[in-house]
């Protein structure tokens, strides 16, 4: 039953399993984007000890159901080794559920087969080349962000030998060529403590999994002003969105223009099914926030009239019939982009 669950999540590019009861049964779905999509249901008792057996593997307490718990498993799958990360919690009947993570090398998408994006790729690509200064990317669970930042990085790589650090929680690609290292909190290993490390090693280029606090904003900006390129995530809709956060955490608008490169919002919207393909296909898309619209957004709030916002790209995609119409407004409503 695992080997056929995290088969299955592998084949459909799904980084989620979700293992949920409902009355005397067990449902067992894939995360798909936004959706959860069934895939097996089991009897009671047959999911609870399919349960009890990962949380065994995971080293978690297979006895307590009533705290939340977490735990990871590195999972052996014919001749691959599938890195897991689950957590549990029950409802008030103390019937568990549990949640997989799956990280598997998602980077495998050859961005220039895609046309929609084309530009947009290049566009990222070239920034990639920047001695210093600070590259966002923001977008959902799920939407592709470390897939398009770990083809940045390979590209920025391939192109001249790097010193690259990436600052992570968790890892969720390995790259043997990049030092890696990850976030702990448990054992007081933050992102800041690792940042300070890493700006002692004099990478070219930072990869900051996610801007939480203001004390890690700050020394990214220090980073992106003392001669290094910094990648970061940080929570928002759209690229509008990251300026706002970034301005909650103390970042001022100065800082902001002087350090801020580009800004990357990013979707992934299902194809329209092609029935040569078994995988589920998606696509990318990009909303880029850059140049003089950056610029003139984060001094005056002035939204560009001819921006290609997330909105307009489902628009152009549905156009081209990549997308269906549901999927369209679907996402859109994911979106505040202005159009």
């Amino acid at each position: 039953m695992i080997d056929k669950m995290i088969s299955m999540a592998i084949l459909k590019r799904s980084d989620d399993i979700h293992i949920l009861p409902e009355g005397q049964q067990y449902h067992i779905f894939l995360r798909d984007g936004y959706q959860l999509i069934l895939q097996e249901t089991l009897e009671f008792e047959k999911g609870s000890q399919l349960i009890r057996l990962l949380k065994y593997m995971a080293n978690m307490d297979v006895g307590e159901k009533r705290m939340p718990q977490d735990g990871a498993i590195v999972y052996d799958l014919a001749d691959d080794k599938i890195e897991l990360r689950l957590s549990s919690i029950s409802n008030y009947l103390m019937h568990e559920s549990l949640v997989i993570r799956v990280f598997h090398d998602k980077v495998t998408s050859d961005f220039k087969a895609n046309h929609l994006n084309q530009e947009a790729y290049d566009t990222m690509n070239k920034y990639m080349k920047r001695k210093s200064g600070l590259i966002i990317f923001s977008g959902p669970v799920s939407s592709g962000k470390t897939t398009t930042i770990y083809q940045l990085l390979r590209n920025a790589y391939q192109e001249k030998a790097s010193q690259i650090i990436t600052i992570e929680e968790p890892i969720e690609i390995k790259e043997p060529t990049f030092l890696q290292t990850e976030v702990n909190e448990k054992a007081d290993i933050t992102y800041d403590r690792l940042l300070t490390a890493s700006l002692r090693h004099h990478p070219d280029i930072i990869l900051i999994g996610e801007i939480r606090s203001e004390e890690t904003a700050k020394m990214v900006i220090r980073a992106s002003l003392t001669g290094h390129l910094v990648l970061a995530t940080v929570h928002a809709k759209n690229t509008f969105g990251v300026i706002g956060r970034l301005k909650e955490l103390g970042i001022t608008n100065e800082q902001l223009v002087q350090t801020l490169l580009l800004v990357v919002a990013q979707r992934l919207v299902p194809r329209v099914p092609d029935p040569e393909i078994v995988a589920t296909e998606k696509l990318a898309l990009f909303e880029l926030l850059q140049g003089d619209q950056l610029s003139s957004f984060i001094l005056n709030q002035s939204y560009p009239n001819d921006f290609k916002s997330l909105n307009l790209l489902l628009k152009e995609a549905y156009d081209h019939g990549y997308i269906t119409q549901s999927s369209m407004e679907e996402y859109q409503l994911e979106t505040i982009s202005k159009n």
